[in-house]
């Protein structure tokens, strides 16, 4: 099937489970409501479970196929590098953008929302005391069947690391079949992917079904200025990304955002930037960057190059601050936006990780911490835009970091319309 026939198919899905979810809100009480979001959401448990069932061994055969055929440990070290560099002034960046647009546009003037008033929703997001020691224990796994068990991409990688140049340096017969074999298990595991990509449309229906269902439209009304000022920000950060991709990566890059369109629908539908990742992948494999460097730079991005969210969390924290009270003096905004830059580092593989950042942060700066539930309420239509930046901000770091490697020359052909 195309890559366009199944963009169309996500949009009608999106479409429809906006209609059936509002119907199902009217036409039933609250509780026969609730039962039946909860087999709308059925689909989009399905859609997801397969996709975190090809993640792990996406992952860990590329790297691994990539390290072994290459055996360079420089050339993978200097990789790193220059994507870590691109990862940390992508997030300054970012945090940057939501701390000012959240002080320009004020959205949480004038709301009146009691965050602790009988309707309250219930976060279930606790705060994590987010320090150096725990980062190192979540990058180096204990087991790496627990890792892959997890879908931990980051401990995924750096077992990949250790075995692909393990696989380099003993050679032989038995390390070039196994080298053989990661590199053959490459093509078939993006096979695999295109099957999974038929589902799609419906865990998008179940997504978008079961949290009008639950929600409704009308939250959108309540919070419009907050979601309005938050898509606002998002757009700056895009155009400041595609800026930054035509710098470094030159006038291709447009084609590269029209190549991951439907990766980026795709996460912005399940509000999972996981459901992008191996659509993403393929995308990056066809606008020409090498499968060695698109299979390290990407499960690094997704651990550390999250733009979408860090932008929240600038974003939400001034806007729980404005809703309460709370007034932060520029030197306070400075000092939120450098522990926001540090204690986002340490969060890799966390749920709600943005979510979990703000809730650790606002105590810091004498904001209720029972404001975070004011933000959560809309966290699901604001977690479909932070999931699709995080898309976009990946793909274009991984062309940079190509680009800067020598493997994006001027007129490669590009398969765009190429069938999936």
């Amino acid at each position: 099937m195309k890559s366009k026939q199944i963009t169309q198919r996500i949009l009608l899905a999106l479409v429809l489970g906006a209609v059936v979810g509002m119907a199902t809100r009217n036409f039933l009480d609250q509780d026969s409501a609730k039962q039946v979001a909860g087999y709308y959401s059925l689909l989009t448990d399905v859609f997801l479970h397969l996709i975190k069932m090809i993640i792990a061994p996406l992952v860990f055969a590329t790297i691994v196929s990539g390290i072994a055929n290459t055996g360079d440990t420089r050339a993978v070290g200097r990789i790193g590098l220059r994507a870590v560099g691109w990862f940390l002034t992508a997030s300054l960046v970012s945090l940057t953008i939501g701390l000012v647009m959240a002080t320009i546009l004020s959205p949480g003037d004038g709301l009146h929302i009691d965050p602790n008033g009988p309707n309250a929703p219930v976060s279930g997001v606790e705060a994590h005391a987010l320090n150096l020691k725990d980062f190192l224990s979540q990058v180096f796994p204990s087991s790496v069947f627990e890792a892959m068990a997890k879908n931990n991409i980051l401990q995924i990688l750096v077992f990949a690391v250790f075995f692909g140049f393990g696989l380099a340096s003993v050679g032989g017969q038995a390390a070039g079949g196994l080298i053989k074999l990661m590199h053959e298990a490459v093509p078939v595991m993006l096979r695999v992917t295109n099957y999974v990509m038929l589902f799609a449309p419906f865990g998008v229906f179940g997504a978008v079904s079961s949290v009008i269902t639950l929600q409704g439209l009308e939250v959108l009304v309540t919070y419009g200025k907050y979601l309005g000022g938050f898509y606002l920000s998002l757009l700056v950060l895009w155009g400041l990304l595609v800026t930054a991709g035509r710098v470094f990566v030159g006038p291709q890059i447009h084609k590269l955002v029209r190549m991951v369109r439907e990766p980026m629908l795709l996460a912005f539908s399940t509000a999972s930037s996981e459901a992008a990742y191996p659509g993403a992948m393929e995308k990056l494999k066809r606008f020409g960057v090498r499968e060695e460097i698109a299979g390290l730079v990407l499960p690094l991005g997704y651990s550390f190059n999250l733009d979408g969210s860090m932008i929240n969390m600038t974003f939400a924290s001034l806007f729980i601050a404005q809703v309460t009270g709370v007034h932060l003096g520029l030197t306070e905004k400075l000092l939120m936006l450098l522990v926001l830059m540090v204690s986002s580092k340490g969060i890799a593989g966390v749920p709600r990780a943005s979510l979990v950042v703000v809730a650790a942060v606002l105590p810091i700066f004498h904001i209720p911490e029972a404001g975070l539930l004011l933000v959560f309420g809309v966290d699901h239509f604001l977690d479909m835009g932070r999931s699709a930046t995080n898309v976009l901000g990946n793909c274009i770091a991984t062309a940079a970091v190509a680009k800067w490697e020598g493997e994006l020359p001027e007129g490669r052909e590009i398969r765009e319309n190429e069938d999936e």
